[in-house]
């Protein structure tokens, strides 16, 4: 692979999708002509009203759902189907509750082709990643919420993908343990490198992770729109710049 290959490892680009569902007999068109190219490394958020199309979106481009115009290329290839160069990480860590915290991590990795030694080798690395190393022998049902939640984490991650897909992974959490997950994603992002699309009702989450915004309109005629967050990180979500971009935001969604 040449050095700019390398360099475009995780770029993806969105070309005049569209997706629309049949909803009694009609048509509803959830996306229309979205085009937006994506950085390799970048953290994207993605936000908007309910039925904007945010999950829609996020599941065309992890190839779980077909557009019905337009084009998703990552690293110049066009998307057909899943892809082991991109992992989606859901709201639900769906773990296998006969597995423990480590088998859990390396199970993809065994039926993926590793030997059970590489893969627990592997899964022990993104178990201490996340901060799980001394529960690596636990099962799902005693863990926290926010404990299963990193385990999700770990198993995308292991998997070593270019794009990391997240629909709402925090939205079921308690306030505080969010905040904590949302300073875990940060970092763990940062040390991964790894370019990171997230789907959030949470606008202050979006501002606290994201390089970019996304925000999607609802309803005919409105155009996306994209917000940069120009912020140092780790970001200080009391800082006048971090309060400025939240008070943006609100205006833009008719709520301050």
């Amino acid at each position: 692979m040449t050095s700019t290959q390398e360099a475009r490892r995780g770029e993806v680009s969105i070309r005049h999708l569209s997706k629309s569902y049949s909803l009694n007999g009609s048509a509803l068109q959830v996306l229309k002509d979205i085009s937006l190219h994506v950085r390799p490394g970048e953290s994207l958020a993605i936000v908007g009203a309910s039925g904007s199309g945010k999950t829609t979106l996020l599941r065309v481009l992890a190839g779980l759902e077909e557009a019905d115009a337009g084009t998703v290329l990552v690293d110049g290839k066009t998307v057909k189907g899943v892809g082991a160069e991109r992992a989606v990480i859901f709201q639900e860590p769906r773990l296998l509750p006969w597995l423990t915290v480590l088998d859990n991590v390396a199970f993809g990795l065994e039926t993926g082709g590793l030997s059970r030694e590489q893969a627990r080798s592997r899964a022990r690395h993104y178990v201490r990643l996340v901060g799980l190393q001394p529960f690596e022998t636990a099962y799902p049902r005693q863990l926290s919420g926010g404990m299963a939640q990193r385990v999700g984490i770990a198993r995308a991650l292991a998997v070593q993908p270019e794009i990391l897909l997240l629909d709402e992974p925090l939205g079921a959490l308690d306030a505080m343990t969010k905040i904590e997950m949302q300073q875990e994603l940060a970092r763990i992002w940062q040390e991964e490198d790894v370019t990171t699309i997230l789907v959030t009702h949470d606008l202050e989450e979006a501002i606290y992770l994201a390089d970019r915004i996304l925000i999607l309109p609802r309803g005919k005629g409105g155009e996306p729109r994209l917000i940069p967050i120009d912020l140092p990180r780790p970001r200080d979500r009391s800082s006048p710049e971090f309060v400025r971009h939240r008070e943006e935001l609100l205006k833009l969604f008719g709520l301050h």
